[in-house]
């Protein structure tokens, strides 16, 4: 009796030593989705596909408002020569991306992501280029179409205005909503009521004290886009909580 016990005990033991391992393991975010060594267009939902085969924990992705109201997933405010929130969702979606998909609305993004619960999705919010008030009402509809689509479980939240964020905080107290800027420290973040920063890589290098600091106040940090090995490493030994890239199978090889 007394030898199963301390066997017991042993598993137990063991159990937690490797929970706490999981824990302080990085995490793979691919940005953009899966793309670079897959075939697939950066934000497209084959990109996103990719990434919950490969086992990311997140898949990172953009959303733009056009000139009507309607959500799009794009890095870049322009696409093929077309300003997105000056143009019309009847315009947007004619556009074909470069693997013969259809420009992405976020209704078909969410709606894709959300056929599954093991891959997150990043929904990074881009700043206006028109106007703050377009940039708020682009926080709130991206909140208001994730809690429509019941997909708020398996969505968090980045952008680089600090004022979106605090928006989406407001509309989605219990959503996770990370800071890109890099301009604010970890005790700001803090205040804020925020759940983590989600920083350049070079801004860790320059405050190597902000992974411990956000650690010790049980908040997040992610980094972004760290691409080659040794950066990895890096990050992958300050025990940094997610790494975004867009070589995420590369990322997995070191992490094993």
């Amino acid at each position: 009796m007394k030898k199963n016990i301390l066997v017991f005990a042993a598993v137990v033991l063991c159990l937690i030593s490797f929970q706490g391992m999981s824990q302080n393991k990085s995490k793979v975010i691919a940005h953009r989705g899966a793309w670079k060594n897959t075939g697939a267009t950066e934000n497209s939902l084959a990109a996103l596909d990719h990434a919950i085969k490969l086992g990311c924990y997140g898949s990172e992705f953009d959303v733009h408002m056009s000139a009507d109201s309607v959500l799009f997933v794009n890095h870049d405010n322009t696409i093929q020569g077309t300003d997105i929130e000056k143009s019309t969702a009847q315009e947007l979606s004619q556009i074909k991306l470069g693997n013969g998909e259809t420009l992405p609305t976020l209704e078909a993004y969410l709606k894709a992501g959300g056929k599954q619960k093991k891959t997150r999705l990043i929904l990074e919010i881009k700043t206006s280029r028109i106007s703050k008030e377009r940039s708020l009402a682009l926080a709130a509809k991206c909140v208001e179409m994730v809690k429509a689509l019941k997909v708020d479980k398996i969505t968090d939240y980045i952008a680089f205005d600090f004022d979106v964020c605090l928006k989406v905080k407001q509309l989605a107290p219990k959503a996770h909503v990370e800071y890109l800027n890099g301009d604010k420290t970890p005790a700001e973040i803090l205040a804020a009521g925020l759940s983590g920063i989600d920083y350049h890589y070079s801004v860790y290098k320059k405050n190597e004290t902000y992974i411990d600091d956000m650690h010790k106040e049980k908040l997040t940090t992610n980094a972004w886009t760290v691409n080659d090995k040794s950066t990895m490493q890096w990050f992958i030994d300050k025990k940094v909580d997610f790494i975004t890239t867009n070589e995420p199978e590369q990322l997995f090889e070191l992490l094993k």
